[in-house]
């Protein structure tokens, strides 16, 4: 008896309520001999209207928020133990209590925002860059359709992976998920630590963005003396630091290498080699090397190396997964026809086959629908052609994804190289049937990319849901209810959030590294038009860097992106080192636990506020009268300049506002301003946007106007110091008992 109680979930004496899982969770046993924590035979609330409604709200809050992280670096962070924590907190404060399997669809729903924005960030952005016009409905409806078949084609495999193969496919995330819902059930104190994070991330990025306070510089570089166009940069935001606790130190290492490759190697030796060059190289046009910036090499020849090493990796990944492919193909076929039956057991409860298999015909035909109305206007074949492909890409690609995070956990998961693959494949099949030479062959491509890109995002998440809960003993059909409310609620907002950042996008603020991969790919197999020894040097880099046993894809993200991107990364990796490295210290997973709430919620602050700046600076103009006493726009003067005039007005004073007249019929102006500084005559054009902020001062004897204040790099890097001791602050702190 007392060996059968060893198995159960852990109770508290004090409290009486279940603090952690049963042993059997982490053993390899049949799935019908775990003991949840709620057992099937009790009907707590679960489905209900409240739930839903959190879900949906904090779907919609991590989704843009993920957007725009994934927009600017590549990678997204999981919101399923954010949106579980913050469940607790709002249904203790508000609804005095809620159950667990309340608690667990609300991070159901709300982790379906966060997946479903991670496909699309992926894909869709390639159709600005090109100039494409896509509409919101459009990304809207690939955004619904691309996560519906995602979470569909993933309820018939739910017996055999997440039940069947209990302990075998661990399924990491959903099973750490789990413990949080178990030890934090009443417990608010994590969910402080997360809304800390979010106020201090939303409050440092509103201090520091250019169109509000603007009281540091966002980017903070130097020169290496000595060493021609090296140079080191960090974009200090609270988004970085975060991600670089929650990835880690090995993996921000590798990132930060793969930078310090490009950044301290590749662009001095370029620069050598081109320094006496009179002639520009391909892919440059008409600058020579010589004249370029760091930045200018980077974005002429590393980007292309960068891209080459990323979809080398990515396909890597991908073939080294074929067996599991192909041995999760087969065991997915033969559970097909082994889940039809209905199971009496409320923990064993599916959505009925019929509502499964019909909405997967329903998908098809919405596919064929969506090709036939925007895509292949002319053609009913070519529609049905892409849709099936769409269709059999996705089944597939689903497959393996729910398997993979299923060993491996969702940061493993190959996404970018399932989706080239799709699209070499399509690519290829366009070639050779004659359709590369459509009018809109490129976008016909990128379309059944990104469909497959959404299906195999969600069906990763859906897998970690289930997995939680399975471990929980929550209801699968109204967890796959909840993930397709999810969908459907985080896809309606995907288009306005994309044309919120489109101008960030396209003006290359945001860097969307995997859209711009995906274009690559198909320009070089439809268009031909890459430099293809730049990216076939990308791809033996990779492969060197695997062969010596490194994570290839992150050391080729790292390469692909500034240098600025890494640095602030590797801090919070540093951070989160530290914290590991005390073994002896009875509370490190507590530790460990707050830092990563803490970090989410500088992401979700930082993120949610930039998105917010992206609506402001739509409506500026109606909200000048409140923003303009904020921004303050114009030219700040900033040092002592003697005889000062602008365009050609004396002028006294440290701020000049031109006049609304002066943007009449223009967004930008330009201003001559002279001035004397110790007897030498100075000049300087300064452009000047509608409503932007330009700081004029004294450097090394020039007159120079930046949109940063002159001390804006030294005050960044206060700033990023404070903002890194508050999260060692928060990963350092006991935990009193009662938490």
């Amino acid at each position: 008896m007392s060996e059968n109680n060893e198995l159960l979930p852990v109770v508290n004496k004090e409290s009486g309520e279940n603090n952690k899982l049963s042993p059997l969770a982490y053993k390899e046993i049949d799935g019908d001999q775990y003991p949840s924590v709620v057992p099937a035979t009790e009907t707590p609330a679960e489905f209900t209207v409240k739930a839903i409604i959190i879900g949906i709200v904090i779907g919609i809050i991590f989704g843009a928020a993920n957007a725009y992280l994934g927009l600017k670096v590549g990678l997204t962070v999981s919101a399923s133990i954010p949106a579980a924590v913050m469940a607790v907190a709002i249904f203790k404060i508000f609804f005095k209590g809620g159950t667990i399997l309340e608690t667990n669809l609300v991070q159901t729903i709300g982790s379906a925002g966060e997946s479903v924005a991670a496909g699309v960030i992926f894909t869709i952005p390639a159709f600005f860059i090109w100039g494409a016009e896509i509409s919101k409905l459009e990304i809207t409806l690939m955004a619904i359709i691309g996560g519906l078949i995602g979470v569909i084609f993933m309820i018939p495999l739910r017996r055999s992976f997440i039940s069947k193969e209990h302990g075998k496919l661990p399924y990491p995330e959903g099973t750490a998920c789990a413990e949080v819902l178990v030890s934090g059930q009443g417990d608010v104190s994590k969910a402080k630590t997360l809304f800390w994070g979010m106020g201090i991330g939303a409050l440092y990025q509103a201090l520091m963005h250019s169109n509000l306070w603007g009281l540091w510089s966002k980017e903070i570089s130097t020169d290496i003396p000595g060493y021609k166009k090296a140079e080191i940069s960090g974009e200090i935001t609270p988004e970085l630091l975060g991600v670089g606790y929650i990835i880690g130190p090995q993996i921000a290492a590798i990132m930060l290498g793969g930078a310090v490759l490009g950044w301290l190697v590749l662009i001095p030796l370029i620069a050598l080699i081109g320094e006496h060059s009179t002639v520009s190289i391909f892919p440059a046009t008409n600058l020579l090397i010589k004249d370029m910036s760091a930045g200018d090499i980077w974005s002429n020849y590393i980007k292309y190396i960068g891209a080459g090493g990323v979809a080398f990796a990515g396909i890597l990944s991908l073939i080294k997964s074929i067996p599991m492919m192909i041995s999760t193909f087969k065991t997915s076929i033969k559970s097909l026809g082994n889940n039809t039956s209905v199971s009496s057991k409320r923990t064993d409860t599916d959505l009925s086959s019929k509502v499964v298999f019909g909405s997967a015909a329903s998908l098809i035909i919405a596919t064929a629908i969506y090709m036939k109305a925007l895509v292949f206007v002319d053609s009913l074949w070519l529609s049905i052609v892409a849709g099936f492909l769409v269709v059999l890409f996705g089944f597939f690609f689903v497959t393996v994804s729910s398997r993979i995070v299923g060993l491996l956990g969702s940061s493993s998961n190959p996404i970018s190289g399932m989706t080239i693959a799709t699209l070499l494949l399509t690519s290829v099949i366009f070639v050779i049937s004659g359709l590369s030479t459509m009018p809109n062959a490129k976008i016909a491509v990128l379309t059944v990319g990104a469909f497959v890109c959404i299906a195999a995002a969600i069906a990763g998440d859906t897998s970690q849901d289930l997995k939680t809960g399975f471990l929980i003993g929550s209801t699968p059909k109204y967890q796959q209810m909840g993930e397709l409310i999810g969908v459907v609620t985080a896809g309606l907002t995907m288009g306005f959030v994309m044309y919120l950042l489109k101008d960030g996008i396209v003006q290359g603020e945001l860097n969307a590294p995997q859209a711009n991969l995906m274009k690559t790919v198909i320009d070089g197999v439809i268009g031909g038009n890459l430099p293809w020894t730049l990216v076939i040097c990308g791809a033996f880099i990779s492969l060197v860097v695997e062969m010596l046993g490194i994570n290839s894809l992150g050391f080729a993200v790292g390469l692909y992106l500034p240098i600025s991107v890494s640095t602030p990364i590797m801090v919070g990796g540093l951070i989160r080192w530290w914290v590991d490295r005390k073994k002896d210290d009875p509370q490190i997973d507590e530790k460990r636990e707050s830092g990563v709430l803490y970090s989410s919620g500088l992401i979700a602050g930082a993120a949610l506020l930039g998105v917010l700046m992206m609506v402001v600076m739509g409506l500026y103009d109606n909200l000048s009268t409140v923003l303009d006493p904020i921004n303050k726009p114009g030219i700040h003067i900033e040092s002592q300049i003697n005889n000062l005039t602008i365009n050609g007005q004396p002028f006294n004073g440290n701020y000049y506002k031109a006049e609304p007249s002066a943007f009449a019929s223009k967004n930008e102006i330009e201003c001559v301003v002279k001035g004397t500084y110790n007897g030498k005559e100075l000049e300087e054009k300064v452009p000047l946007g509608k409503n932007q902020k330009t700081h004029l001062f004294i450097r090394n004897g020039e007159l120079v106007s930046n949109e940063n204040h002159k001390d804006g790099d030294s005050r960044g890097l206060i700033a990023f110091i404070l903002l890194s001791a508050s999260l060692v602050y928060f990963c350092s702190k006991k935990i009193p008992k009662n938490e």
